[in-house]
């Protein structure tokens, strides 16, 4: 079996499905109110720039180069300038998953707001689709807003692509698609490559020299009798040394960490599909029902039966 690296697994329930602005072009003054209730919307600037304004009051600028992942699903703003919104402006909105919504490639992709000025602002933006609750536990690693900044040469290709899956009607939508795919997970793997000690804990972790063939090999076989022994086995060193450098990179014992990783897969588990509680337990590392009803209630505050029922 192909090893599946944590960020690997947790991006499997989202995905960019139908929803795609692949070329906007604007002239100030204007705005775009993002209405989809998606988990992650991003949006890559390739000419010109805005003001990314949350709920929360938080206000973040964007400039050419830069690509933003906003975590959602409260409807945000993204502006030419903060002050747009109270003020008279062409007003936009892009809300791909509602009924109506005709959030095409083809449909939009060739549609230039405005005027397509050297002043004017492009952009590209996708939301992301949820087909199942595996994705929250990224989510909750991200904050309100991230971006990082691309190179030139990145966004003249990026617009390039837009205009090709645009031109063609044929596999125009899947291959926007792919490419919001794809620059979603190059996105977030260059934001934790560069967030530091902001970075998931997971993530840290399989980049360190000792922990990451441990971590590798408990996320690849989460069932397996794990112990603090057999991991610092895996990682060659001795287990005093393993659990005090676990615990300082990843903010907690090894065993806590491996329960509750254990526990966020049950819950996708319980949610997204319909294993029984003991095919669950067996899944996750316990031998039992009963002990693992026993783990869970402890960490999530519900039995699994009683979880279950109520997310359904």
């Amino acid at each position: 079996m192909r090893p599946v690296d944590p960020l690997s697994a947790l991006l499997s329930g989202i995905r960019a499905e139908g929803s795609v602005v692949s070329h906007a072009v604007l002239t100030a003054p204007w705005t775009i109110r993002f209405t989809d209730d998606a988990p992650l919307t991003l949006i890559s600037v390739l000419r010109g720039g805005g003001t990314l304004l949350l709920p929360d009051g938080t206000e973040r600028a964007v400039g050419v180069g830069d690509t933003a992942i906003v975590r959602g699903p409260a409807p945000f703003h993204l502006a030419d300038h903060p002050t747009t919104v109270h003020r008279s402006h062409a007003a936009y909105e892009i809300a791909c998953f509602t009924t109506d919504a005709e959030c095409t490639a083809q449909e939009l992709g060739g549609i230039h707001w405005g005027t397509d000025s050297e002043e004017a602002t492009a952009l590209i933006v996708g939301a992301y689709r949820a087909s199942g609750h595996r994705h929250e536990r990224l989510l909750r690693s991200l904050p309100p807003v991230l971006a990082i900044k691309e190179d030139v040469e990145v966004c003249a290709w990026l617009e390039t692509a837009a205009a090709d899956a645009a031109r063609f009607s044929a596999g125009s939508q899947a291959l926007m698609d792919r490419l919001l795919d794809w620059a979603l997970v190059c996105t977030l793997r260059s934001w934790f490559d560069q967030a530091g000690a902001d970075a998931p804990s997971w993530y840290r972790g399989l980049a360190d020299p000792v922990l990451g063939s441990a971590l590798q090999a408990f996320h690849d076989r989460p069932a397996e009798a794990w112990t603090v022994a057999s991991l610092a086995a895996r990682a060659g060193v001795s287990r005093a040394l393993f659990a005090k450098r676990f615990t300082k990179l990843m903010g907690r014992p090894p065993l806590a960490y491996l329960t509750e990783c254990r526990m966020d897969e049950a819950e996708a588990l319980l949610t997204d599909t319909d294993l029984s509680i003991a095919q669950i337990a067996r899944s996750v590392g316990y031998a039992d029902a009963f002990g693992f009803s026993a783990a869970f209630k402890r960490h999530k505050g519900l039995s699994p039966s009683t979880f279950r029922a109520a997310a359904a």
